[in-house]
């Protein structure tokens, strides 16, 4: 009898236990939306993000848990149809929480053989049977209402809390003003969530405001792209979830329970572009200036940081022998890029002042030059150091793109002088050898001037026949960001930002 009691408490114990760990279990947030909610796989392809993306930051994960299943394109209707909102629903236990926003692509189509993901407007029982046109089967299509509140009485039945958005607005502007949902999706989901006694945060007036206040100047090139009025960029998307972690502190809903007093919201970090050569490319003079000068214009800076950190005379012995790339390297993180293009000093004397050519060609053959100063350098080929260059940017995780040195302004009969048969062909020779990426820039900026003329080009040359003004830079440049943006694989593409009336040229 003694044994049994001992066994009966034992077991009482491990019982007691276990519902003890079930009530404990951290309730988790689940987000479902469209791409303003989570843009492409949530990780800021395109610079774009959802708000989806930066919620779990004002959040305290060691007690709540946070998933977000929003996926763009979807629409009230279609999130339901695909059968994504049904493994949430599923997954739903007692006191977890469901963040709902739709609208942004609920005025398409009802049907169409491209997207048929368009409800009816408003919130009434209506429908209409179809049959689909895009999955060939036949459907009945509700209201906009119907299927959000579909969604907030399943949530509700398994116990969990849901809380409903009006979809955030788009960067659109007139007079200064950024327009309302509220007659439309933003209204109708406010109704909905009214009706059902569950929290509404209008997130469509708290972000509007919030624009109107920053003023358009603002808003647009930091929050949002001006290729883009309807999704967000990282900081724009954390300015949303900031104003849903307002709405909850207003509201008597539990989740705010969890939000952090201060959080420390991390936007992703920037990468860094760093670009060295001679003086083709560096920051000479308010005269002559390289195309490294313009091209940030090029560069969505709210992601990368862009350093030009070419410097006028240097060859690609100089630019390593004089610690120049020693710095640059140092700063390298994975992935960096690094743009590099040498060649109209390499061709200066080796062992004369300014001690700055290199030896020809591709070879491992070496040169050693003897100083007044009883010191010696082994001078190596202009191959070996762009070889060297690339090899010790990839060691470090970054990409190196070579680019083929720009051509000089020297013409014979209609057609620019290359060097497709020295440094021009040495530097592809180097990516081939090396690895990275190759830019022929000798040809690609000589066809561009040939069609412009011997004249126009002319007026790109102030002093000589080497360095440009501003304006035959910003040329260079826009060439320079148009083969980047084609330069598949290198990753650097989706920084690039070229507008479309400049695409036309």
């Amino acid at each position: 009898m003694k044994n049994f009691k001992q066994l009966l408490i034992i077991l009482i114990s491990i019982f007691l236990v276990s519902c003890q760990d079930s009530n404990s279990k951290e309730p988790t947030v689940y987000i479902v939306g469209d791409s303003t909610v989570k843009n492409g796989s949530g990780q800021g392809d395109g610079g774009l993000w959802g708000w989806g993306d930066f919620i779990g930051q004002y959040l305290d994960t060691t007690k709540v848990n946070v998933e977000n299943h929003a996926l763009g394109g979807t629409s009230s209707r279609t999130f339901q149809t695909k059968g994504l909102w049904k493994p949430v629903k599923d997954s739903l236990q007692e006191g977890d929480y469901v963040l709902i926003q739709f609208g942004h692509n609920d005025s398409g189509p009802l049907n169409d053989d491209f997207r048929a993901r368009g409800t009816i407007k408003g919130t009434s029982d209506q429908s209409e049977e179809i049959d689909n046109m895009l999955t060939g089967e036949h459907e009945t299509v509700h209201s906009y209402g119907w299927y959000i509140r579909k969604v907030i009485q399943d949530v509700k039945e398994k116990g969990a809390i849901p809380v409903v958005m009006s979809p955030i607005p788009r960067n659109d502007w007139n007079n200064g003003q950024v327009p309302r949902n509220k007659d439309s999706y933003g209204g109708w989901a406010r109704q909905v969530a009214e009706e059902e006694n569950v929290t509404f945060i209008d997130l469509n007036e708290r972000m509007a405001s919030t624009m109107e206040r920053k003023g358009e100047e603002n808003v647009t090139g930091t929050y949002f792209y001006k290729r883009d009025h309807t999704h967000t960029s990282a900081k724009g998307a954390a300015l949303a979830a900031s104003l849903i972690v307002e709405g909850l502190q207003d509201s008597n809903n539990s989740l705010k329970d969890y939000l952090l007093e201060n959080p420390d919201v991390q936007l992703p970090a920037k990468k860094d572009i760093y670009i060295i050569g001679d003086s083709t490319v560096a920051s000479n003079n308010e005269t002559l200036v390289g195309w490294g000068v313009p091209i940030d214009k090029y560069f969505d800076t709210t992601r990368v940081n862009v350093y030009n950190k070419a410097r006028g005379g240097r060859s690609s012995r100089t630019y390593r022998g004089e610690g120049l790339w020693k710095a640059v390297e140092d700063s390298l993180d994975k992935g960096d890029f690094v743009l590099i293009q040498f060649g109209h000093n390499d061709g200066g004397h080796i062992d004369t002042p300014k001690y700055r050519g290199s030896l020809k060609g591709m070879g491992d053959e070496t040169q050693t030059v003897e100083f007044k100063s009883d010191s010696t350098e082994v001078v190596h080929t202009y191959g070996w150091y762009m070889k060297k260059y690339i090899e010790e940017a990839k060691a470090k995780g970054a990409t190196p793109i070579v680019l083929s040195m720009i051509p000089r302004n020297i013409w014979h009969g209609n057609k620019v002088e290359r060097n497709d048969d020295s440094y021009a062909k040495w530097a592809k020779e180097a990516v081939q050898e090396a690895g990275g990426f190759f830019i022929d820039l000798n040809d690609s900026i000589a066809r561009k001037y040939e069609a412009m003329g011997k004249q126009e080009v002319k007026d790109f040359f102030p002093k000589d026949h080497t360095h440009t003004n501003m304006k035959g830079a910003e040329l260079n440049a826009y060439i320079v960001a148009k083969s980047l943006d084609q330069l598949k694989g290198s990753g650097i593409r989706d920084y690039v930002f070229i507008p479309e009336e400049e695409k036309k040229k």
